[in-house]
């Protein structure tokens, strides 16, 4: 069933649509996510009961002290891995697919974190998790532009009442791209070490997150929620839709052979269609090359008290519109309904 999350004017809604609108580039027409062929073994549909991660604590924290804690936790099957930037949600668990998810699905994926920052400390500034899908080492290569890749998620948000008592981001879905751009390059050891700017290979990582205004700090009538985008040419990130309804969402994002990306979000489990069509964008004013894989974030206040608002995702997909290579992809060519 789906709550209400907020009776906010709709107005501010519409506003926030024209300004994406806005920021949109020219581009290539997009490609709804989900559009073409889906490539096996790549993702999940968590339908296994067997289903387990492992998570080989301590988990790593490479974004906030450099530090890389190995062996890094995997799941059982292959198919996910933590993120060595940000480490994993403290709490990775198949479940019983909530009310109103996809037909004939029994299982999901509760993602949950109260500590996001170094382990054994209590930071009490927002960090997040990452949970990263196994791609492109399944594939044993990265997914040409060409191909005109995309990914789409169920993502199941609980009940308002339910969430983090904090503002700001609690969820994100989000990419790994690569291009070719200026980048800082060492050279030399010790002393003699120097960096000098070169073109090389770049990795970046837009998306979409779940963002909310808390009534009791904002000191407004309403709880608020919607989509960050990220993000603009200039790298900023700007508001998407307004999330008027708790509940299942489809969210979803294509690149195509241009390098540009393209946002698609609606409420409920259906395919995305042309009408869930959100913007159009080069993130930091890079062209995409080549796609790594996706990933979702978890975020919290890193306090040692609060949970992460429970997210449930479901039947995360990778696709194709032009596969290069037969063997790999399966012969069905939308999402299981």
């Amino acid at each position: 069933m789906r709550i209400k999350l907020t009776r906010f004017c709709l107005g501010m809604a519409i506003a926030s649509f024209t300004t994406t609108g806005l920021e949109t580039a020219n581009a290539q027409r997009a490609v709804v996510p989900g559009t073409g062929t889906e490539i096996v073994g790549v993702a999940d549909d968590f339908e296994d009961p067997n289903w387990n991660y492992i998570p080989r604590n301590p988990k790593s924290t490479e974004d906030i002290d450099e530090n890389q804690r190995a062996p890094m936790g995997r799941s059982t099957n292959g198919r996910w891995y933590e993120g060595i930037k940000r480490g994993h949600p403290d709490i990775v668990k198949r479940v019983a697919t909530p009310p109103g998810g996809i037909e004939g699905s029994t299982g999901a994926l509760l993602l949950k974190s109260m500590n996001t920052g170094i382990p054994g400390q209590v930071s009490r500034v927002m960090h997040q998790d990452d949970f990263v899908a196994n791609v492109q080492y399944r594939l044993k290569r990265t997914i040409k532009v060409s191909e005109a890749p995309s990914v789409t998620t169920r993502v199941f948000m609980p009940p308002v009442a339910e969430w983090e008592n904090r503002s700001g981001p609690h969820f994100g879905f989000r990419l790994a791209l690569e291009t070719t751009a200026m980048v800082d390059k060492e050279s030399g050891i010790g002393i003699f070490k120097r960096t000098k700017k070169e073109m090389g290979n770049e990795v970046y990582w837009p998306g979409m997150f779940i963002e909310f205004e808390n009534k009791s700090q904002t000191g407004k009538e309403n709880d608020y929620a919607y989509l960050r985008i990220r993000s603009n040419r200039r790298g900023g990130d700007f508001r998407g839709p307004q999330i008027t309804t708790t509940g299942w969402w489809t969210l979803g994002m294509s690149v195509t052979p241009d390098g540009m990306v393209h946002y698609y979000a609606k409420p409920g489990v259906e395919d995305l269609n042309e009408d869930d069509y959100i913007t159009s964008q080069f993130p930091y004013d890079y062209r995409c090359e080549r796609f790594r894989t996706f990933f979702y974030n978890t975020c919290s206040a890193d306090d040692g008290k609060r949970w992460s608002t429970a997210f449930i995702v479901d039947d995360p997909k990778v696709f194709v519109l032009r596969p290069i290579s037969r063997p790999q992809v399966a012969n069905r060519k939308r999402n299981r309904r």
